[in-house]
C-alpha cells in the first residue's frame, strides 16, 4: 500500500496516533509532502523517528526549505567571528524563517547533540522535491504546494524548487488533462478551501493538509491504493 501525508508540524503525538491507526507495515511506502517541522513542538522527535523508518520518504516543504537555508546559521556559535558575517541576506532568511513558527523548532535543534545534529541535517537534505508513483493505472504527482507557472509543455525538471514548495494552484483549473493523472499536495490547509477539516477533491487535485496543528484541524492520511481517508 501507498500511503500519503503532509503538513505534520510538529505535531508528534498525532503523528504516532496515525502511524498506529494506518498499521504501516514493512511492505508498505509512506510519502510526507513537507512541513513536518515549525508550529508545533516536537519537529526534530518526529523527523528522527522518520529516519528510523527504511519505507518513509520526505519531500520539501516551505518549512524543510528555510530551515535549509538557515543551516549555516543554527548550526555555529555566536563569536565576533560569526556576527561579522551575519550579513543582511542571512538576517533576512532567519527572519522569514522565525515568522513562520521556527522557534520551537530552533529550541529543540539546539539540544540536540552534535552527531544528531548532523544527523537530522543529512536526513533533511535527502528530501526531494516532489515523487512519481503510479497506482493501479493512475499516476499521482506528489508535491508540497504545487506547480508555479504552470504548463503542460513543461517537464518537471524544468520547475524551480521554489514552484514546488509556495505556489498554490487555482482549484479550477486542472494541470492535466487526462483523468487518471492526479497532483496531491499539501500546503494549503483544506480548512481554507471549504472550511472543512477533511481531504479536498476537485478536478485533478488531492488536498490533504488538514490543518493539524490549528484547534479544529485534523491530521489526515489517504492511501492512494484504496483511496481510504484517515483521521486524527
Amino acid at each position: 500500500m501507498i500511503y500519503v501525508m503532509s503538513d505534520i508540524h510538529g505535531m508528534y503525538d498525532k503523528y504516532i496516533e496515525m502511524m498506529d491507526l494506518i498499521d504501516l507495515k514493512e511492505t508498505d511506502t509512506l510519502y510526507i509532502l513537507g512541513d513536518i517541522i515549525d508550529r508545533g513542538v516536537n519537529s526534530m522527535k518526529i523527523l528522527q523517528d522518520m529516519m528510523k523508518r527504511s519505507n518513509v520518504f520526505g519531500i520539501f516543504g516551505n518549512h524543510e526549505l528555510m530551515m535549509a537555508d538557515c543551516f549555516n546559521i543554527i548550526t555555529q556559535e555566536i563569536t565576533n567571528e560569526f556576527l561579522d558575517s551575519f550579513d543582511e541576506e542571512k538576517l533576512m532568511k532567519l527572519s522569514d524563517w522565525m515568522n513562520n513558527g521556527a522557534f520551537q523548532t530552533i529550541q529543540e535543534f539546539k539540544k540536540l547533540s552534535k552527531e544528531e545534529q548532523k544527523d537530522v541535517i543529512e536526513y533533511l537534505m535527502e528530501f526531494t522535491a516532489y515523487e512519481e508513483v503510479e497506482v493501479k493505472g493512475r499516476y499521482y504527482l506528489l508535491v508540497h504546494a504545487g506547480l508555479g507557472d504552470f504548463s503542460e509543455e513543461k517537464s518537471l525538471d524544468e520547475y524551480d524548487v521554489n514552484d514546488f514548495v509556495w505556489k498554490r494552484p487555482d482549484w479550477d483549473i486542472p494541470y492535466f488533462t487526462d483523468p487518471n493523472k492526479f497532483v496531491v499536495v499539501g500546503h494549503t490547509p483544506t480548512l481554507g478551501i471549504n472550511g472543512k477539516p477533511e481531504i479536498f477533491y476537485k478536478n485533478n487535485f488531492i488536498a490533504i493538509d488538514c490543518g493539524a496543528c490549528f484547534e479544529n484541524g485534523m491530521l489526515a492520511c489517504l492511501c492512494l491504493d484504496t483511496m481510504e481517508e484517515f483521521y486524527v
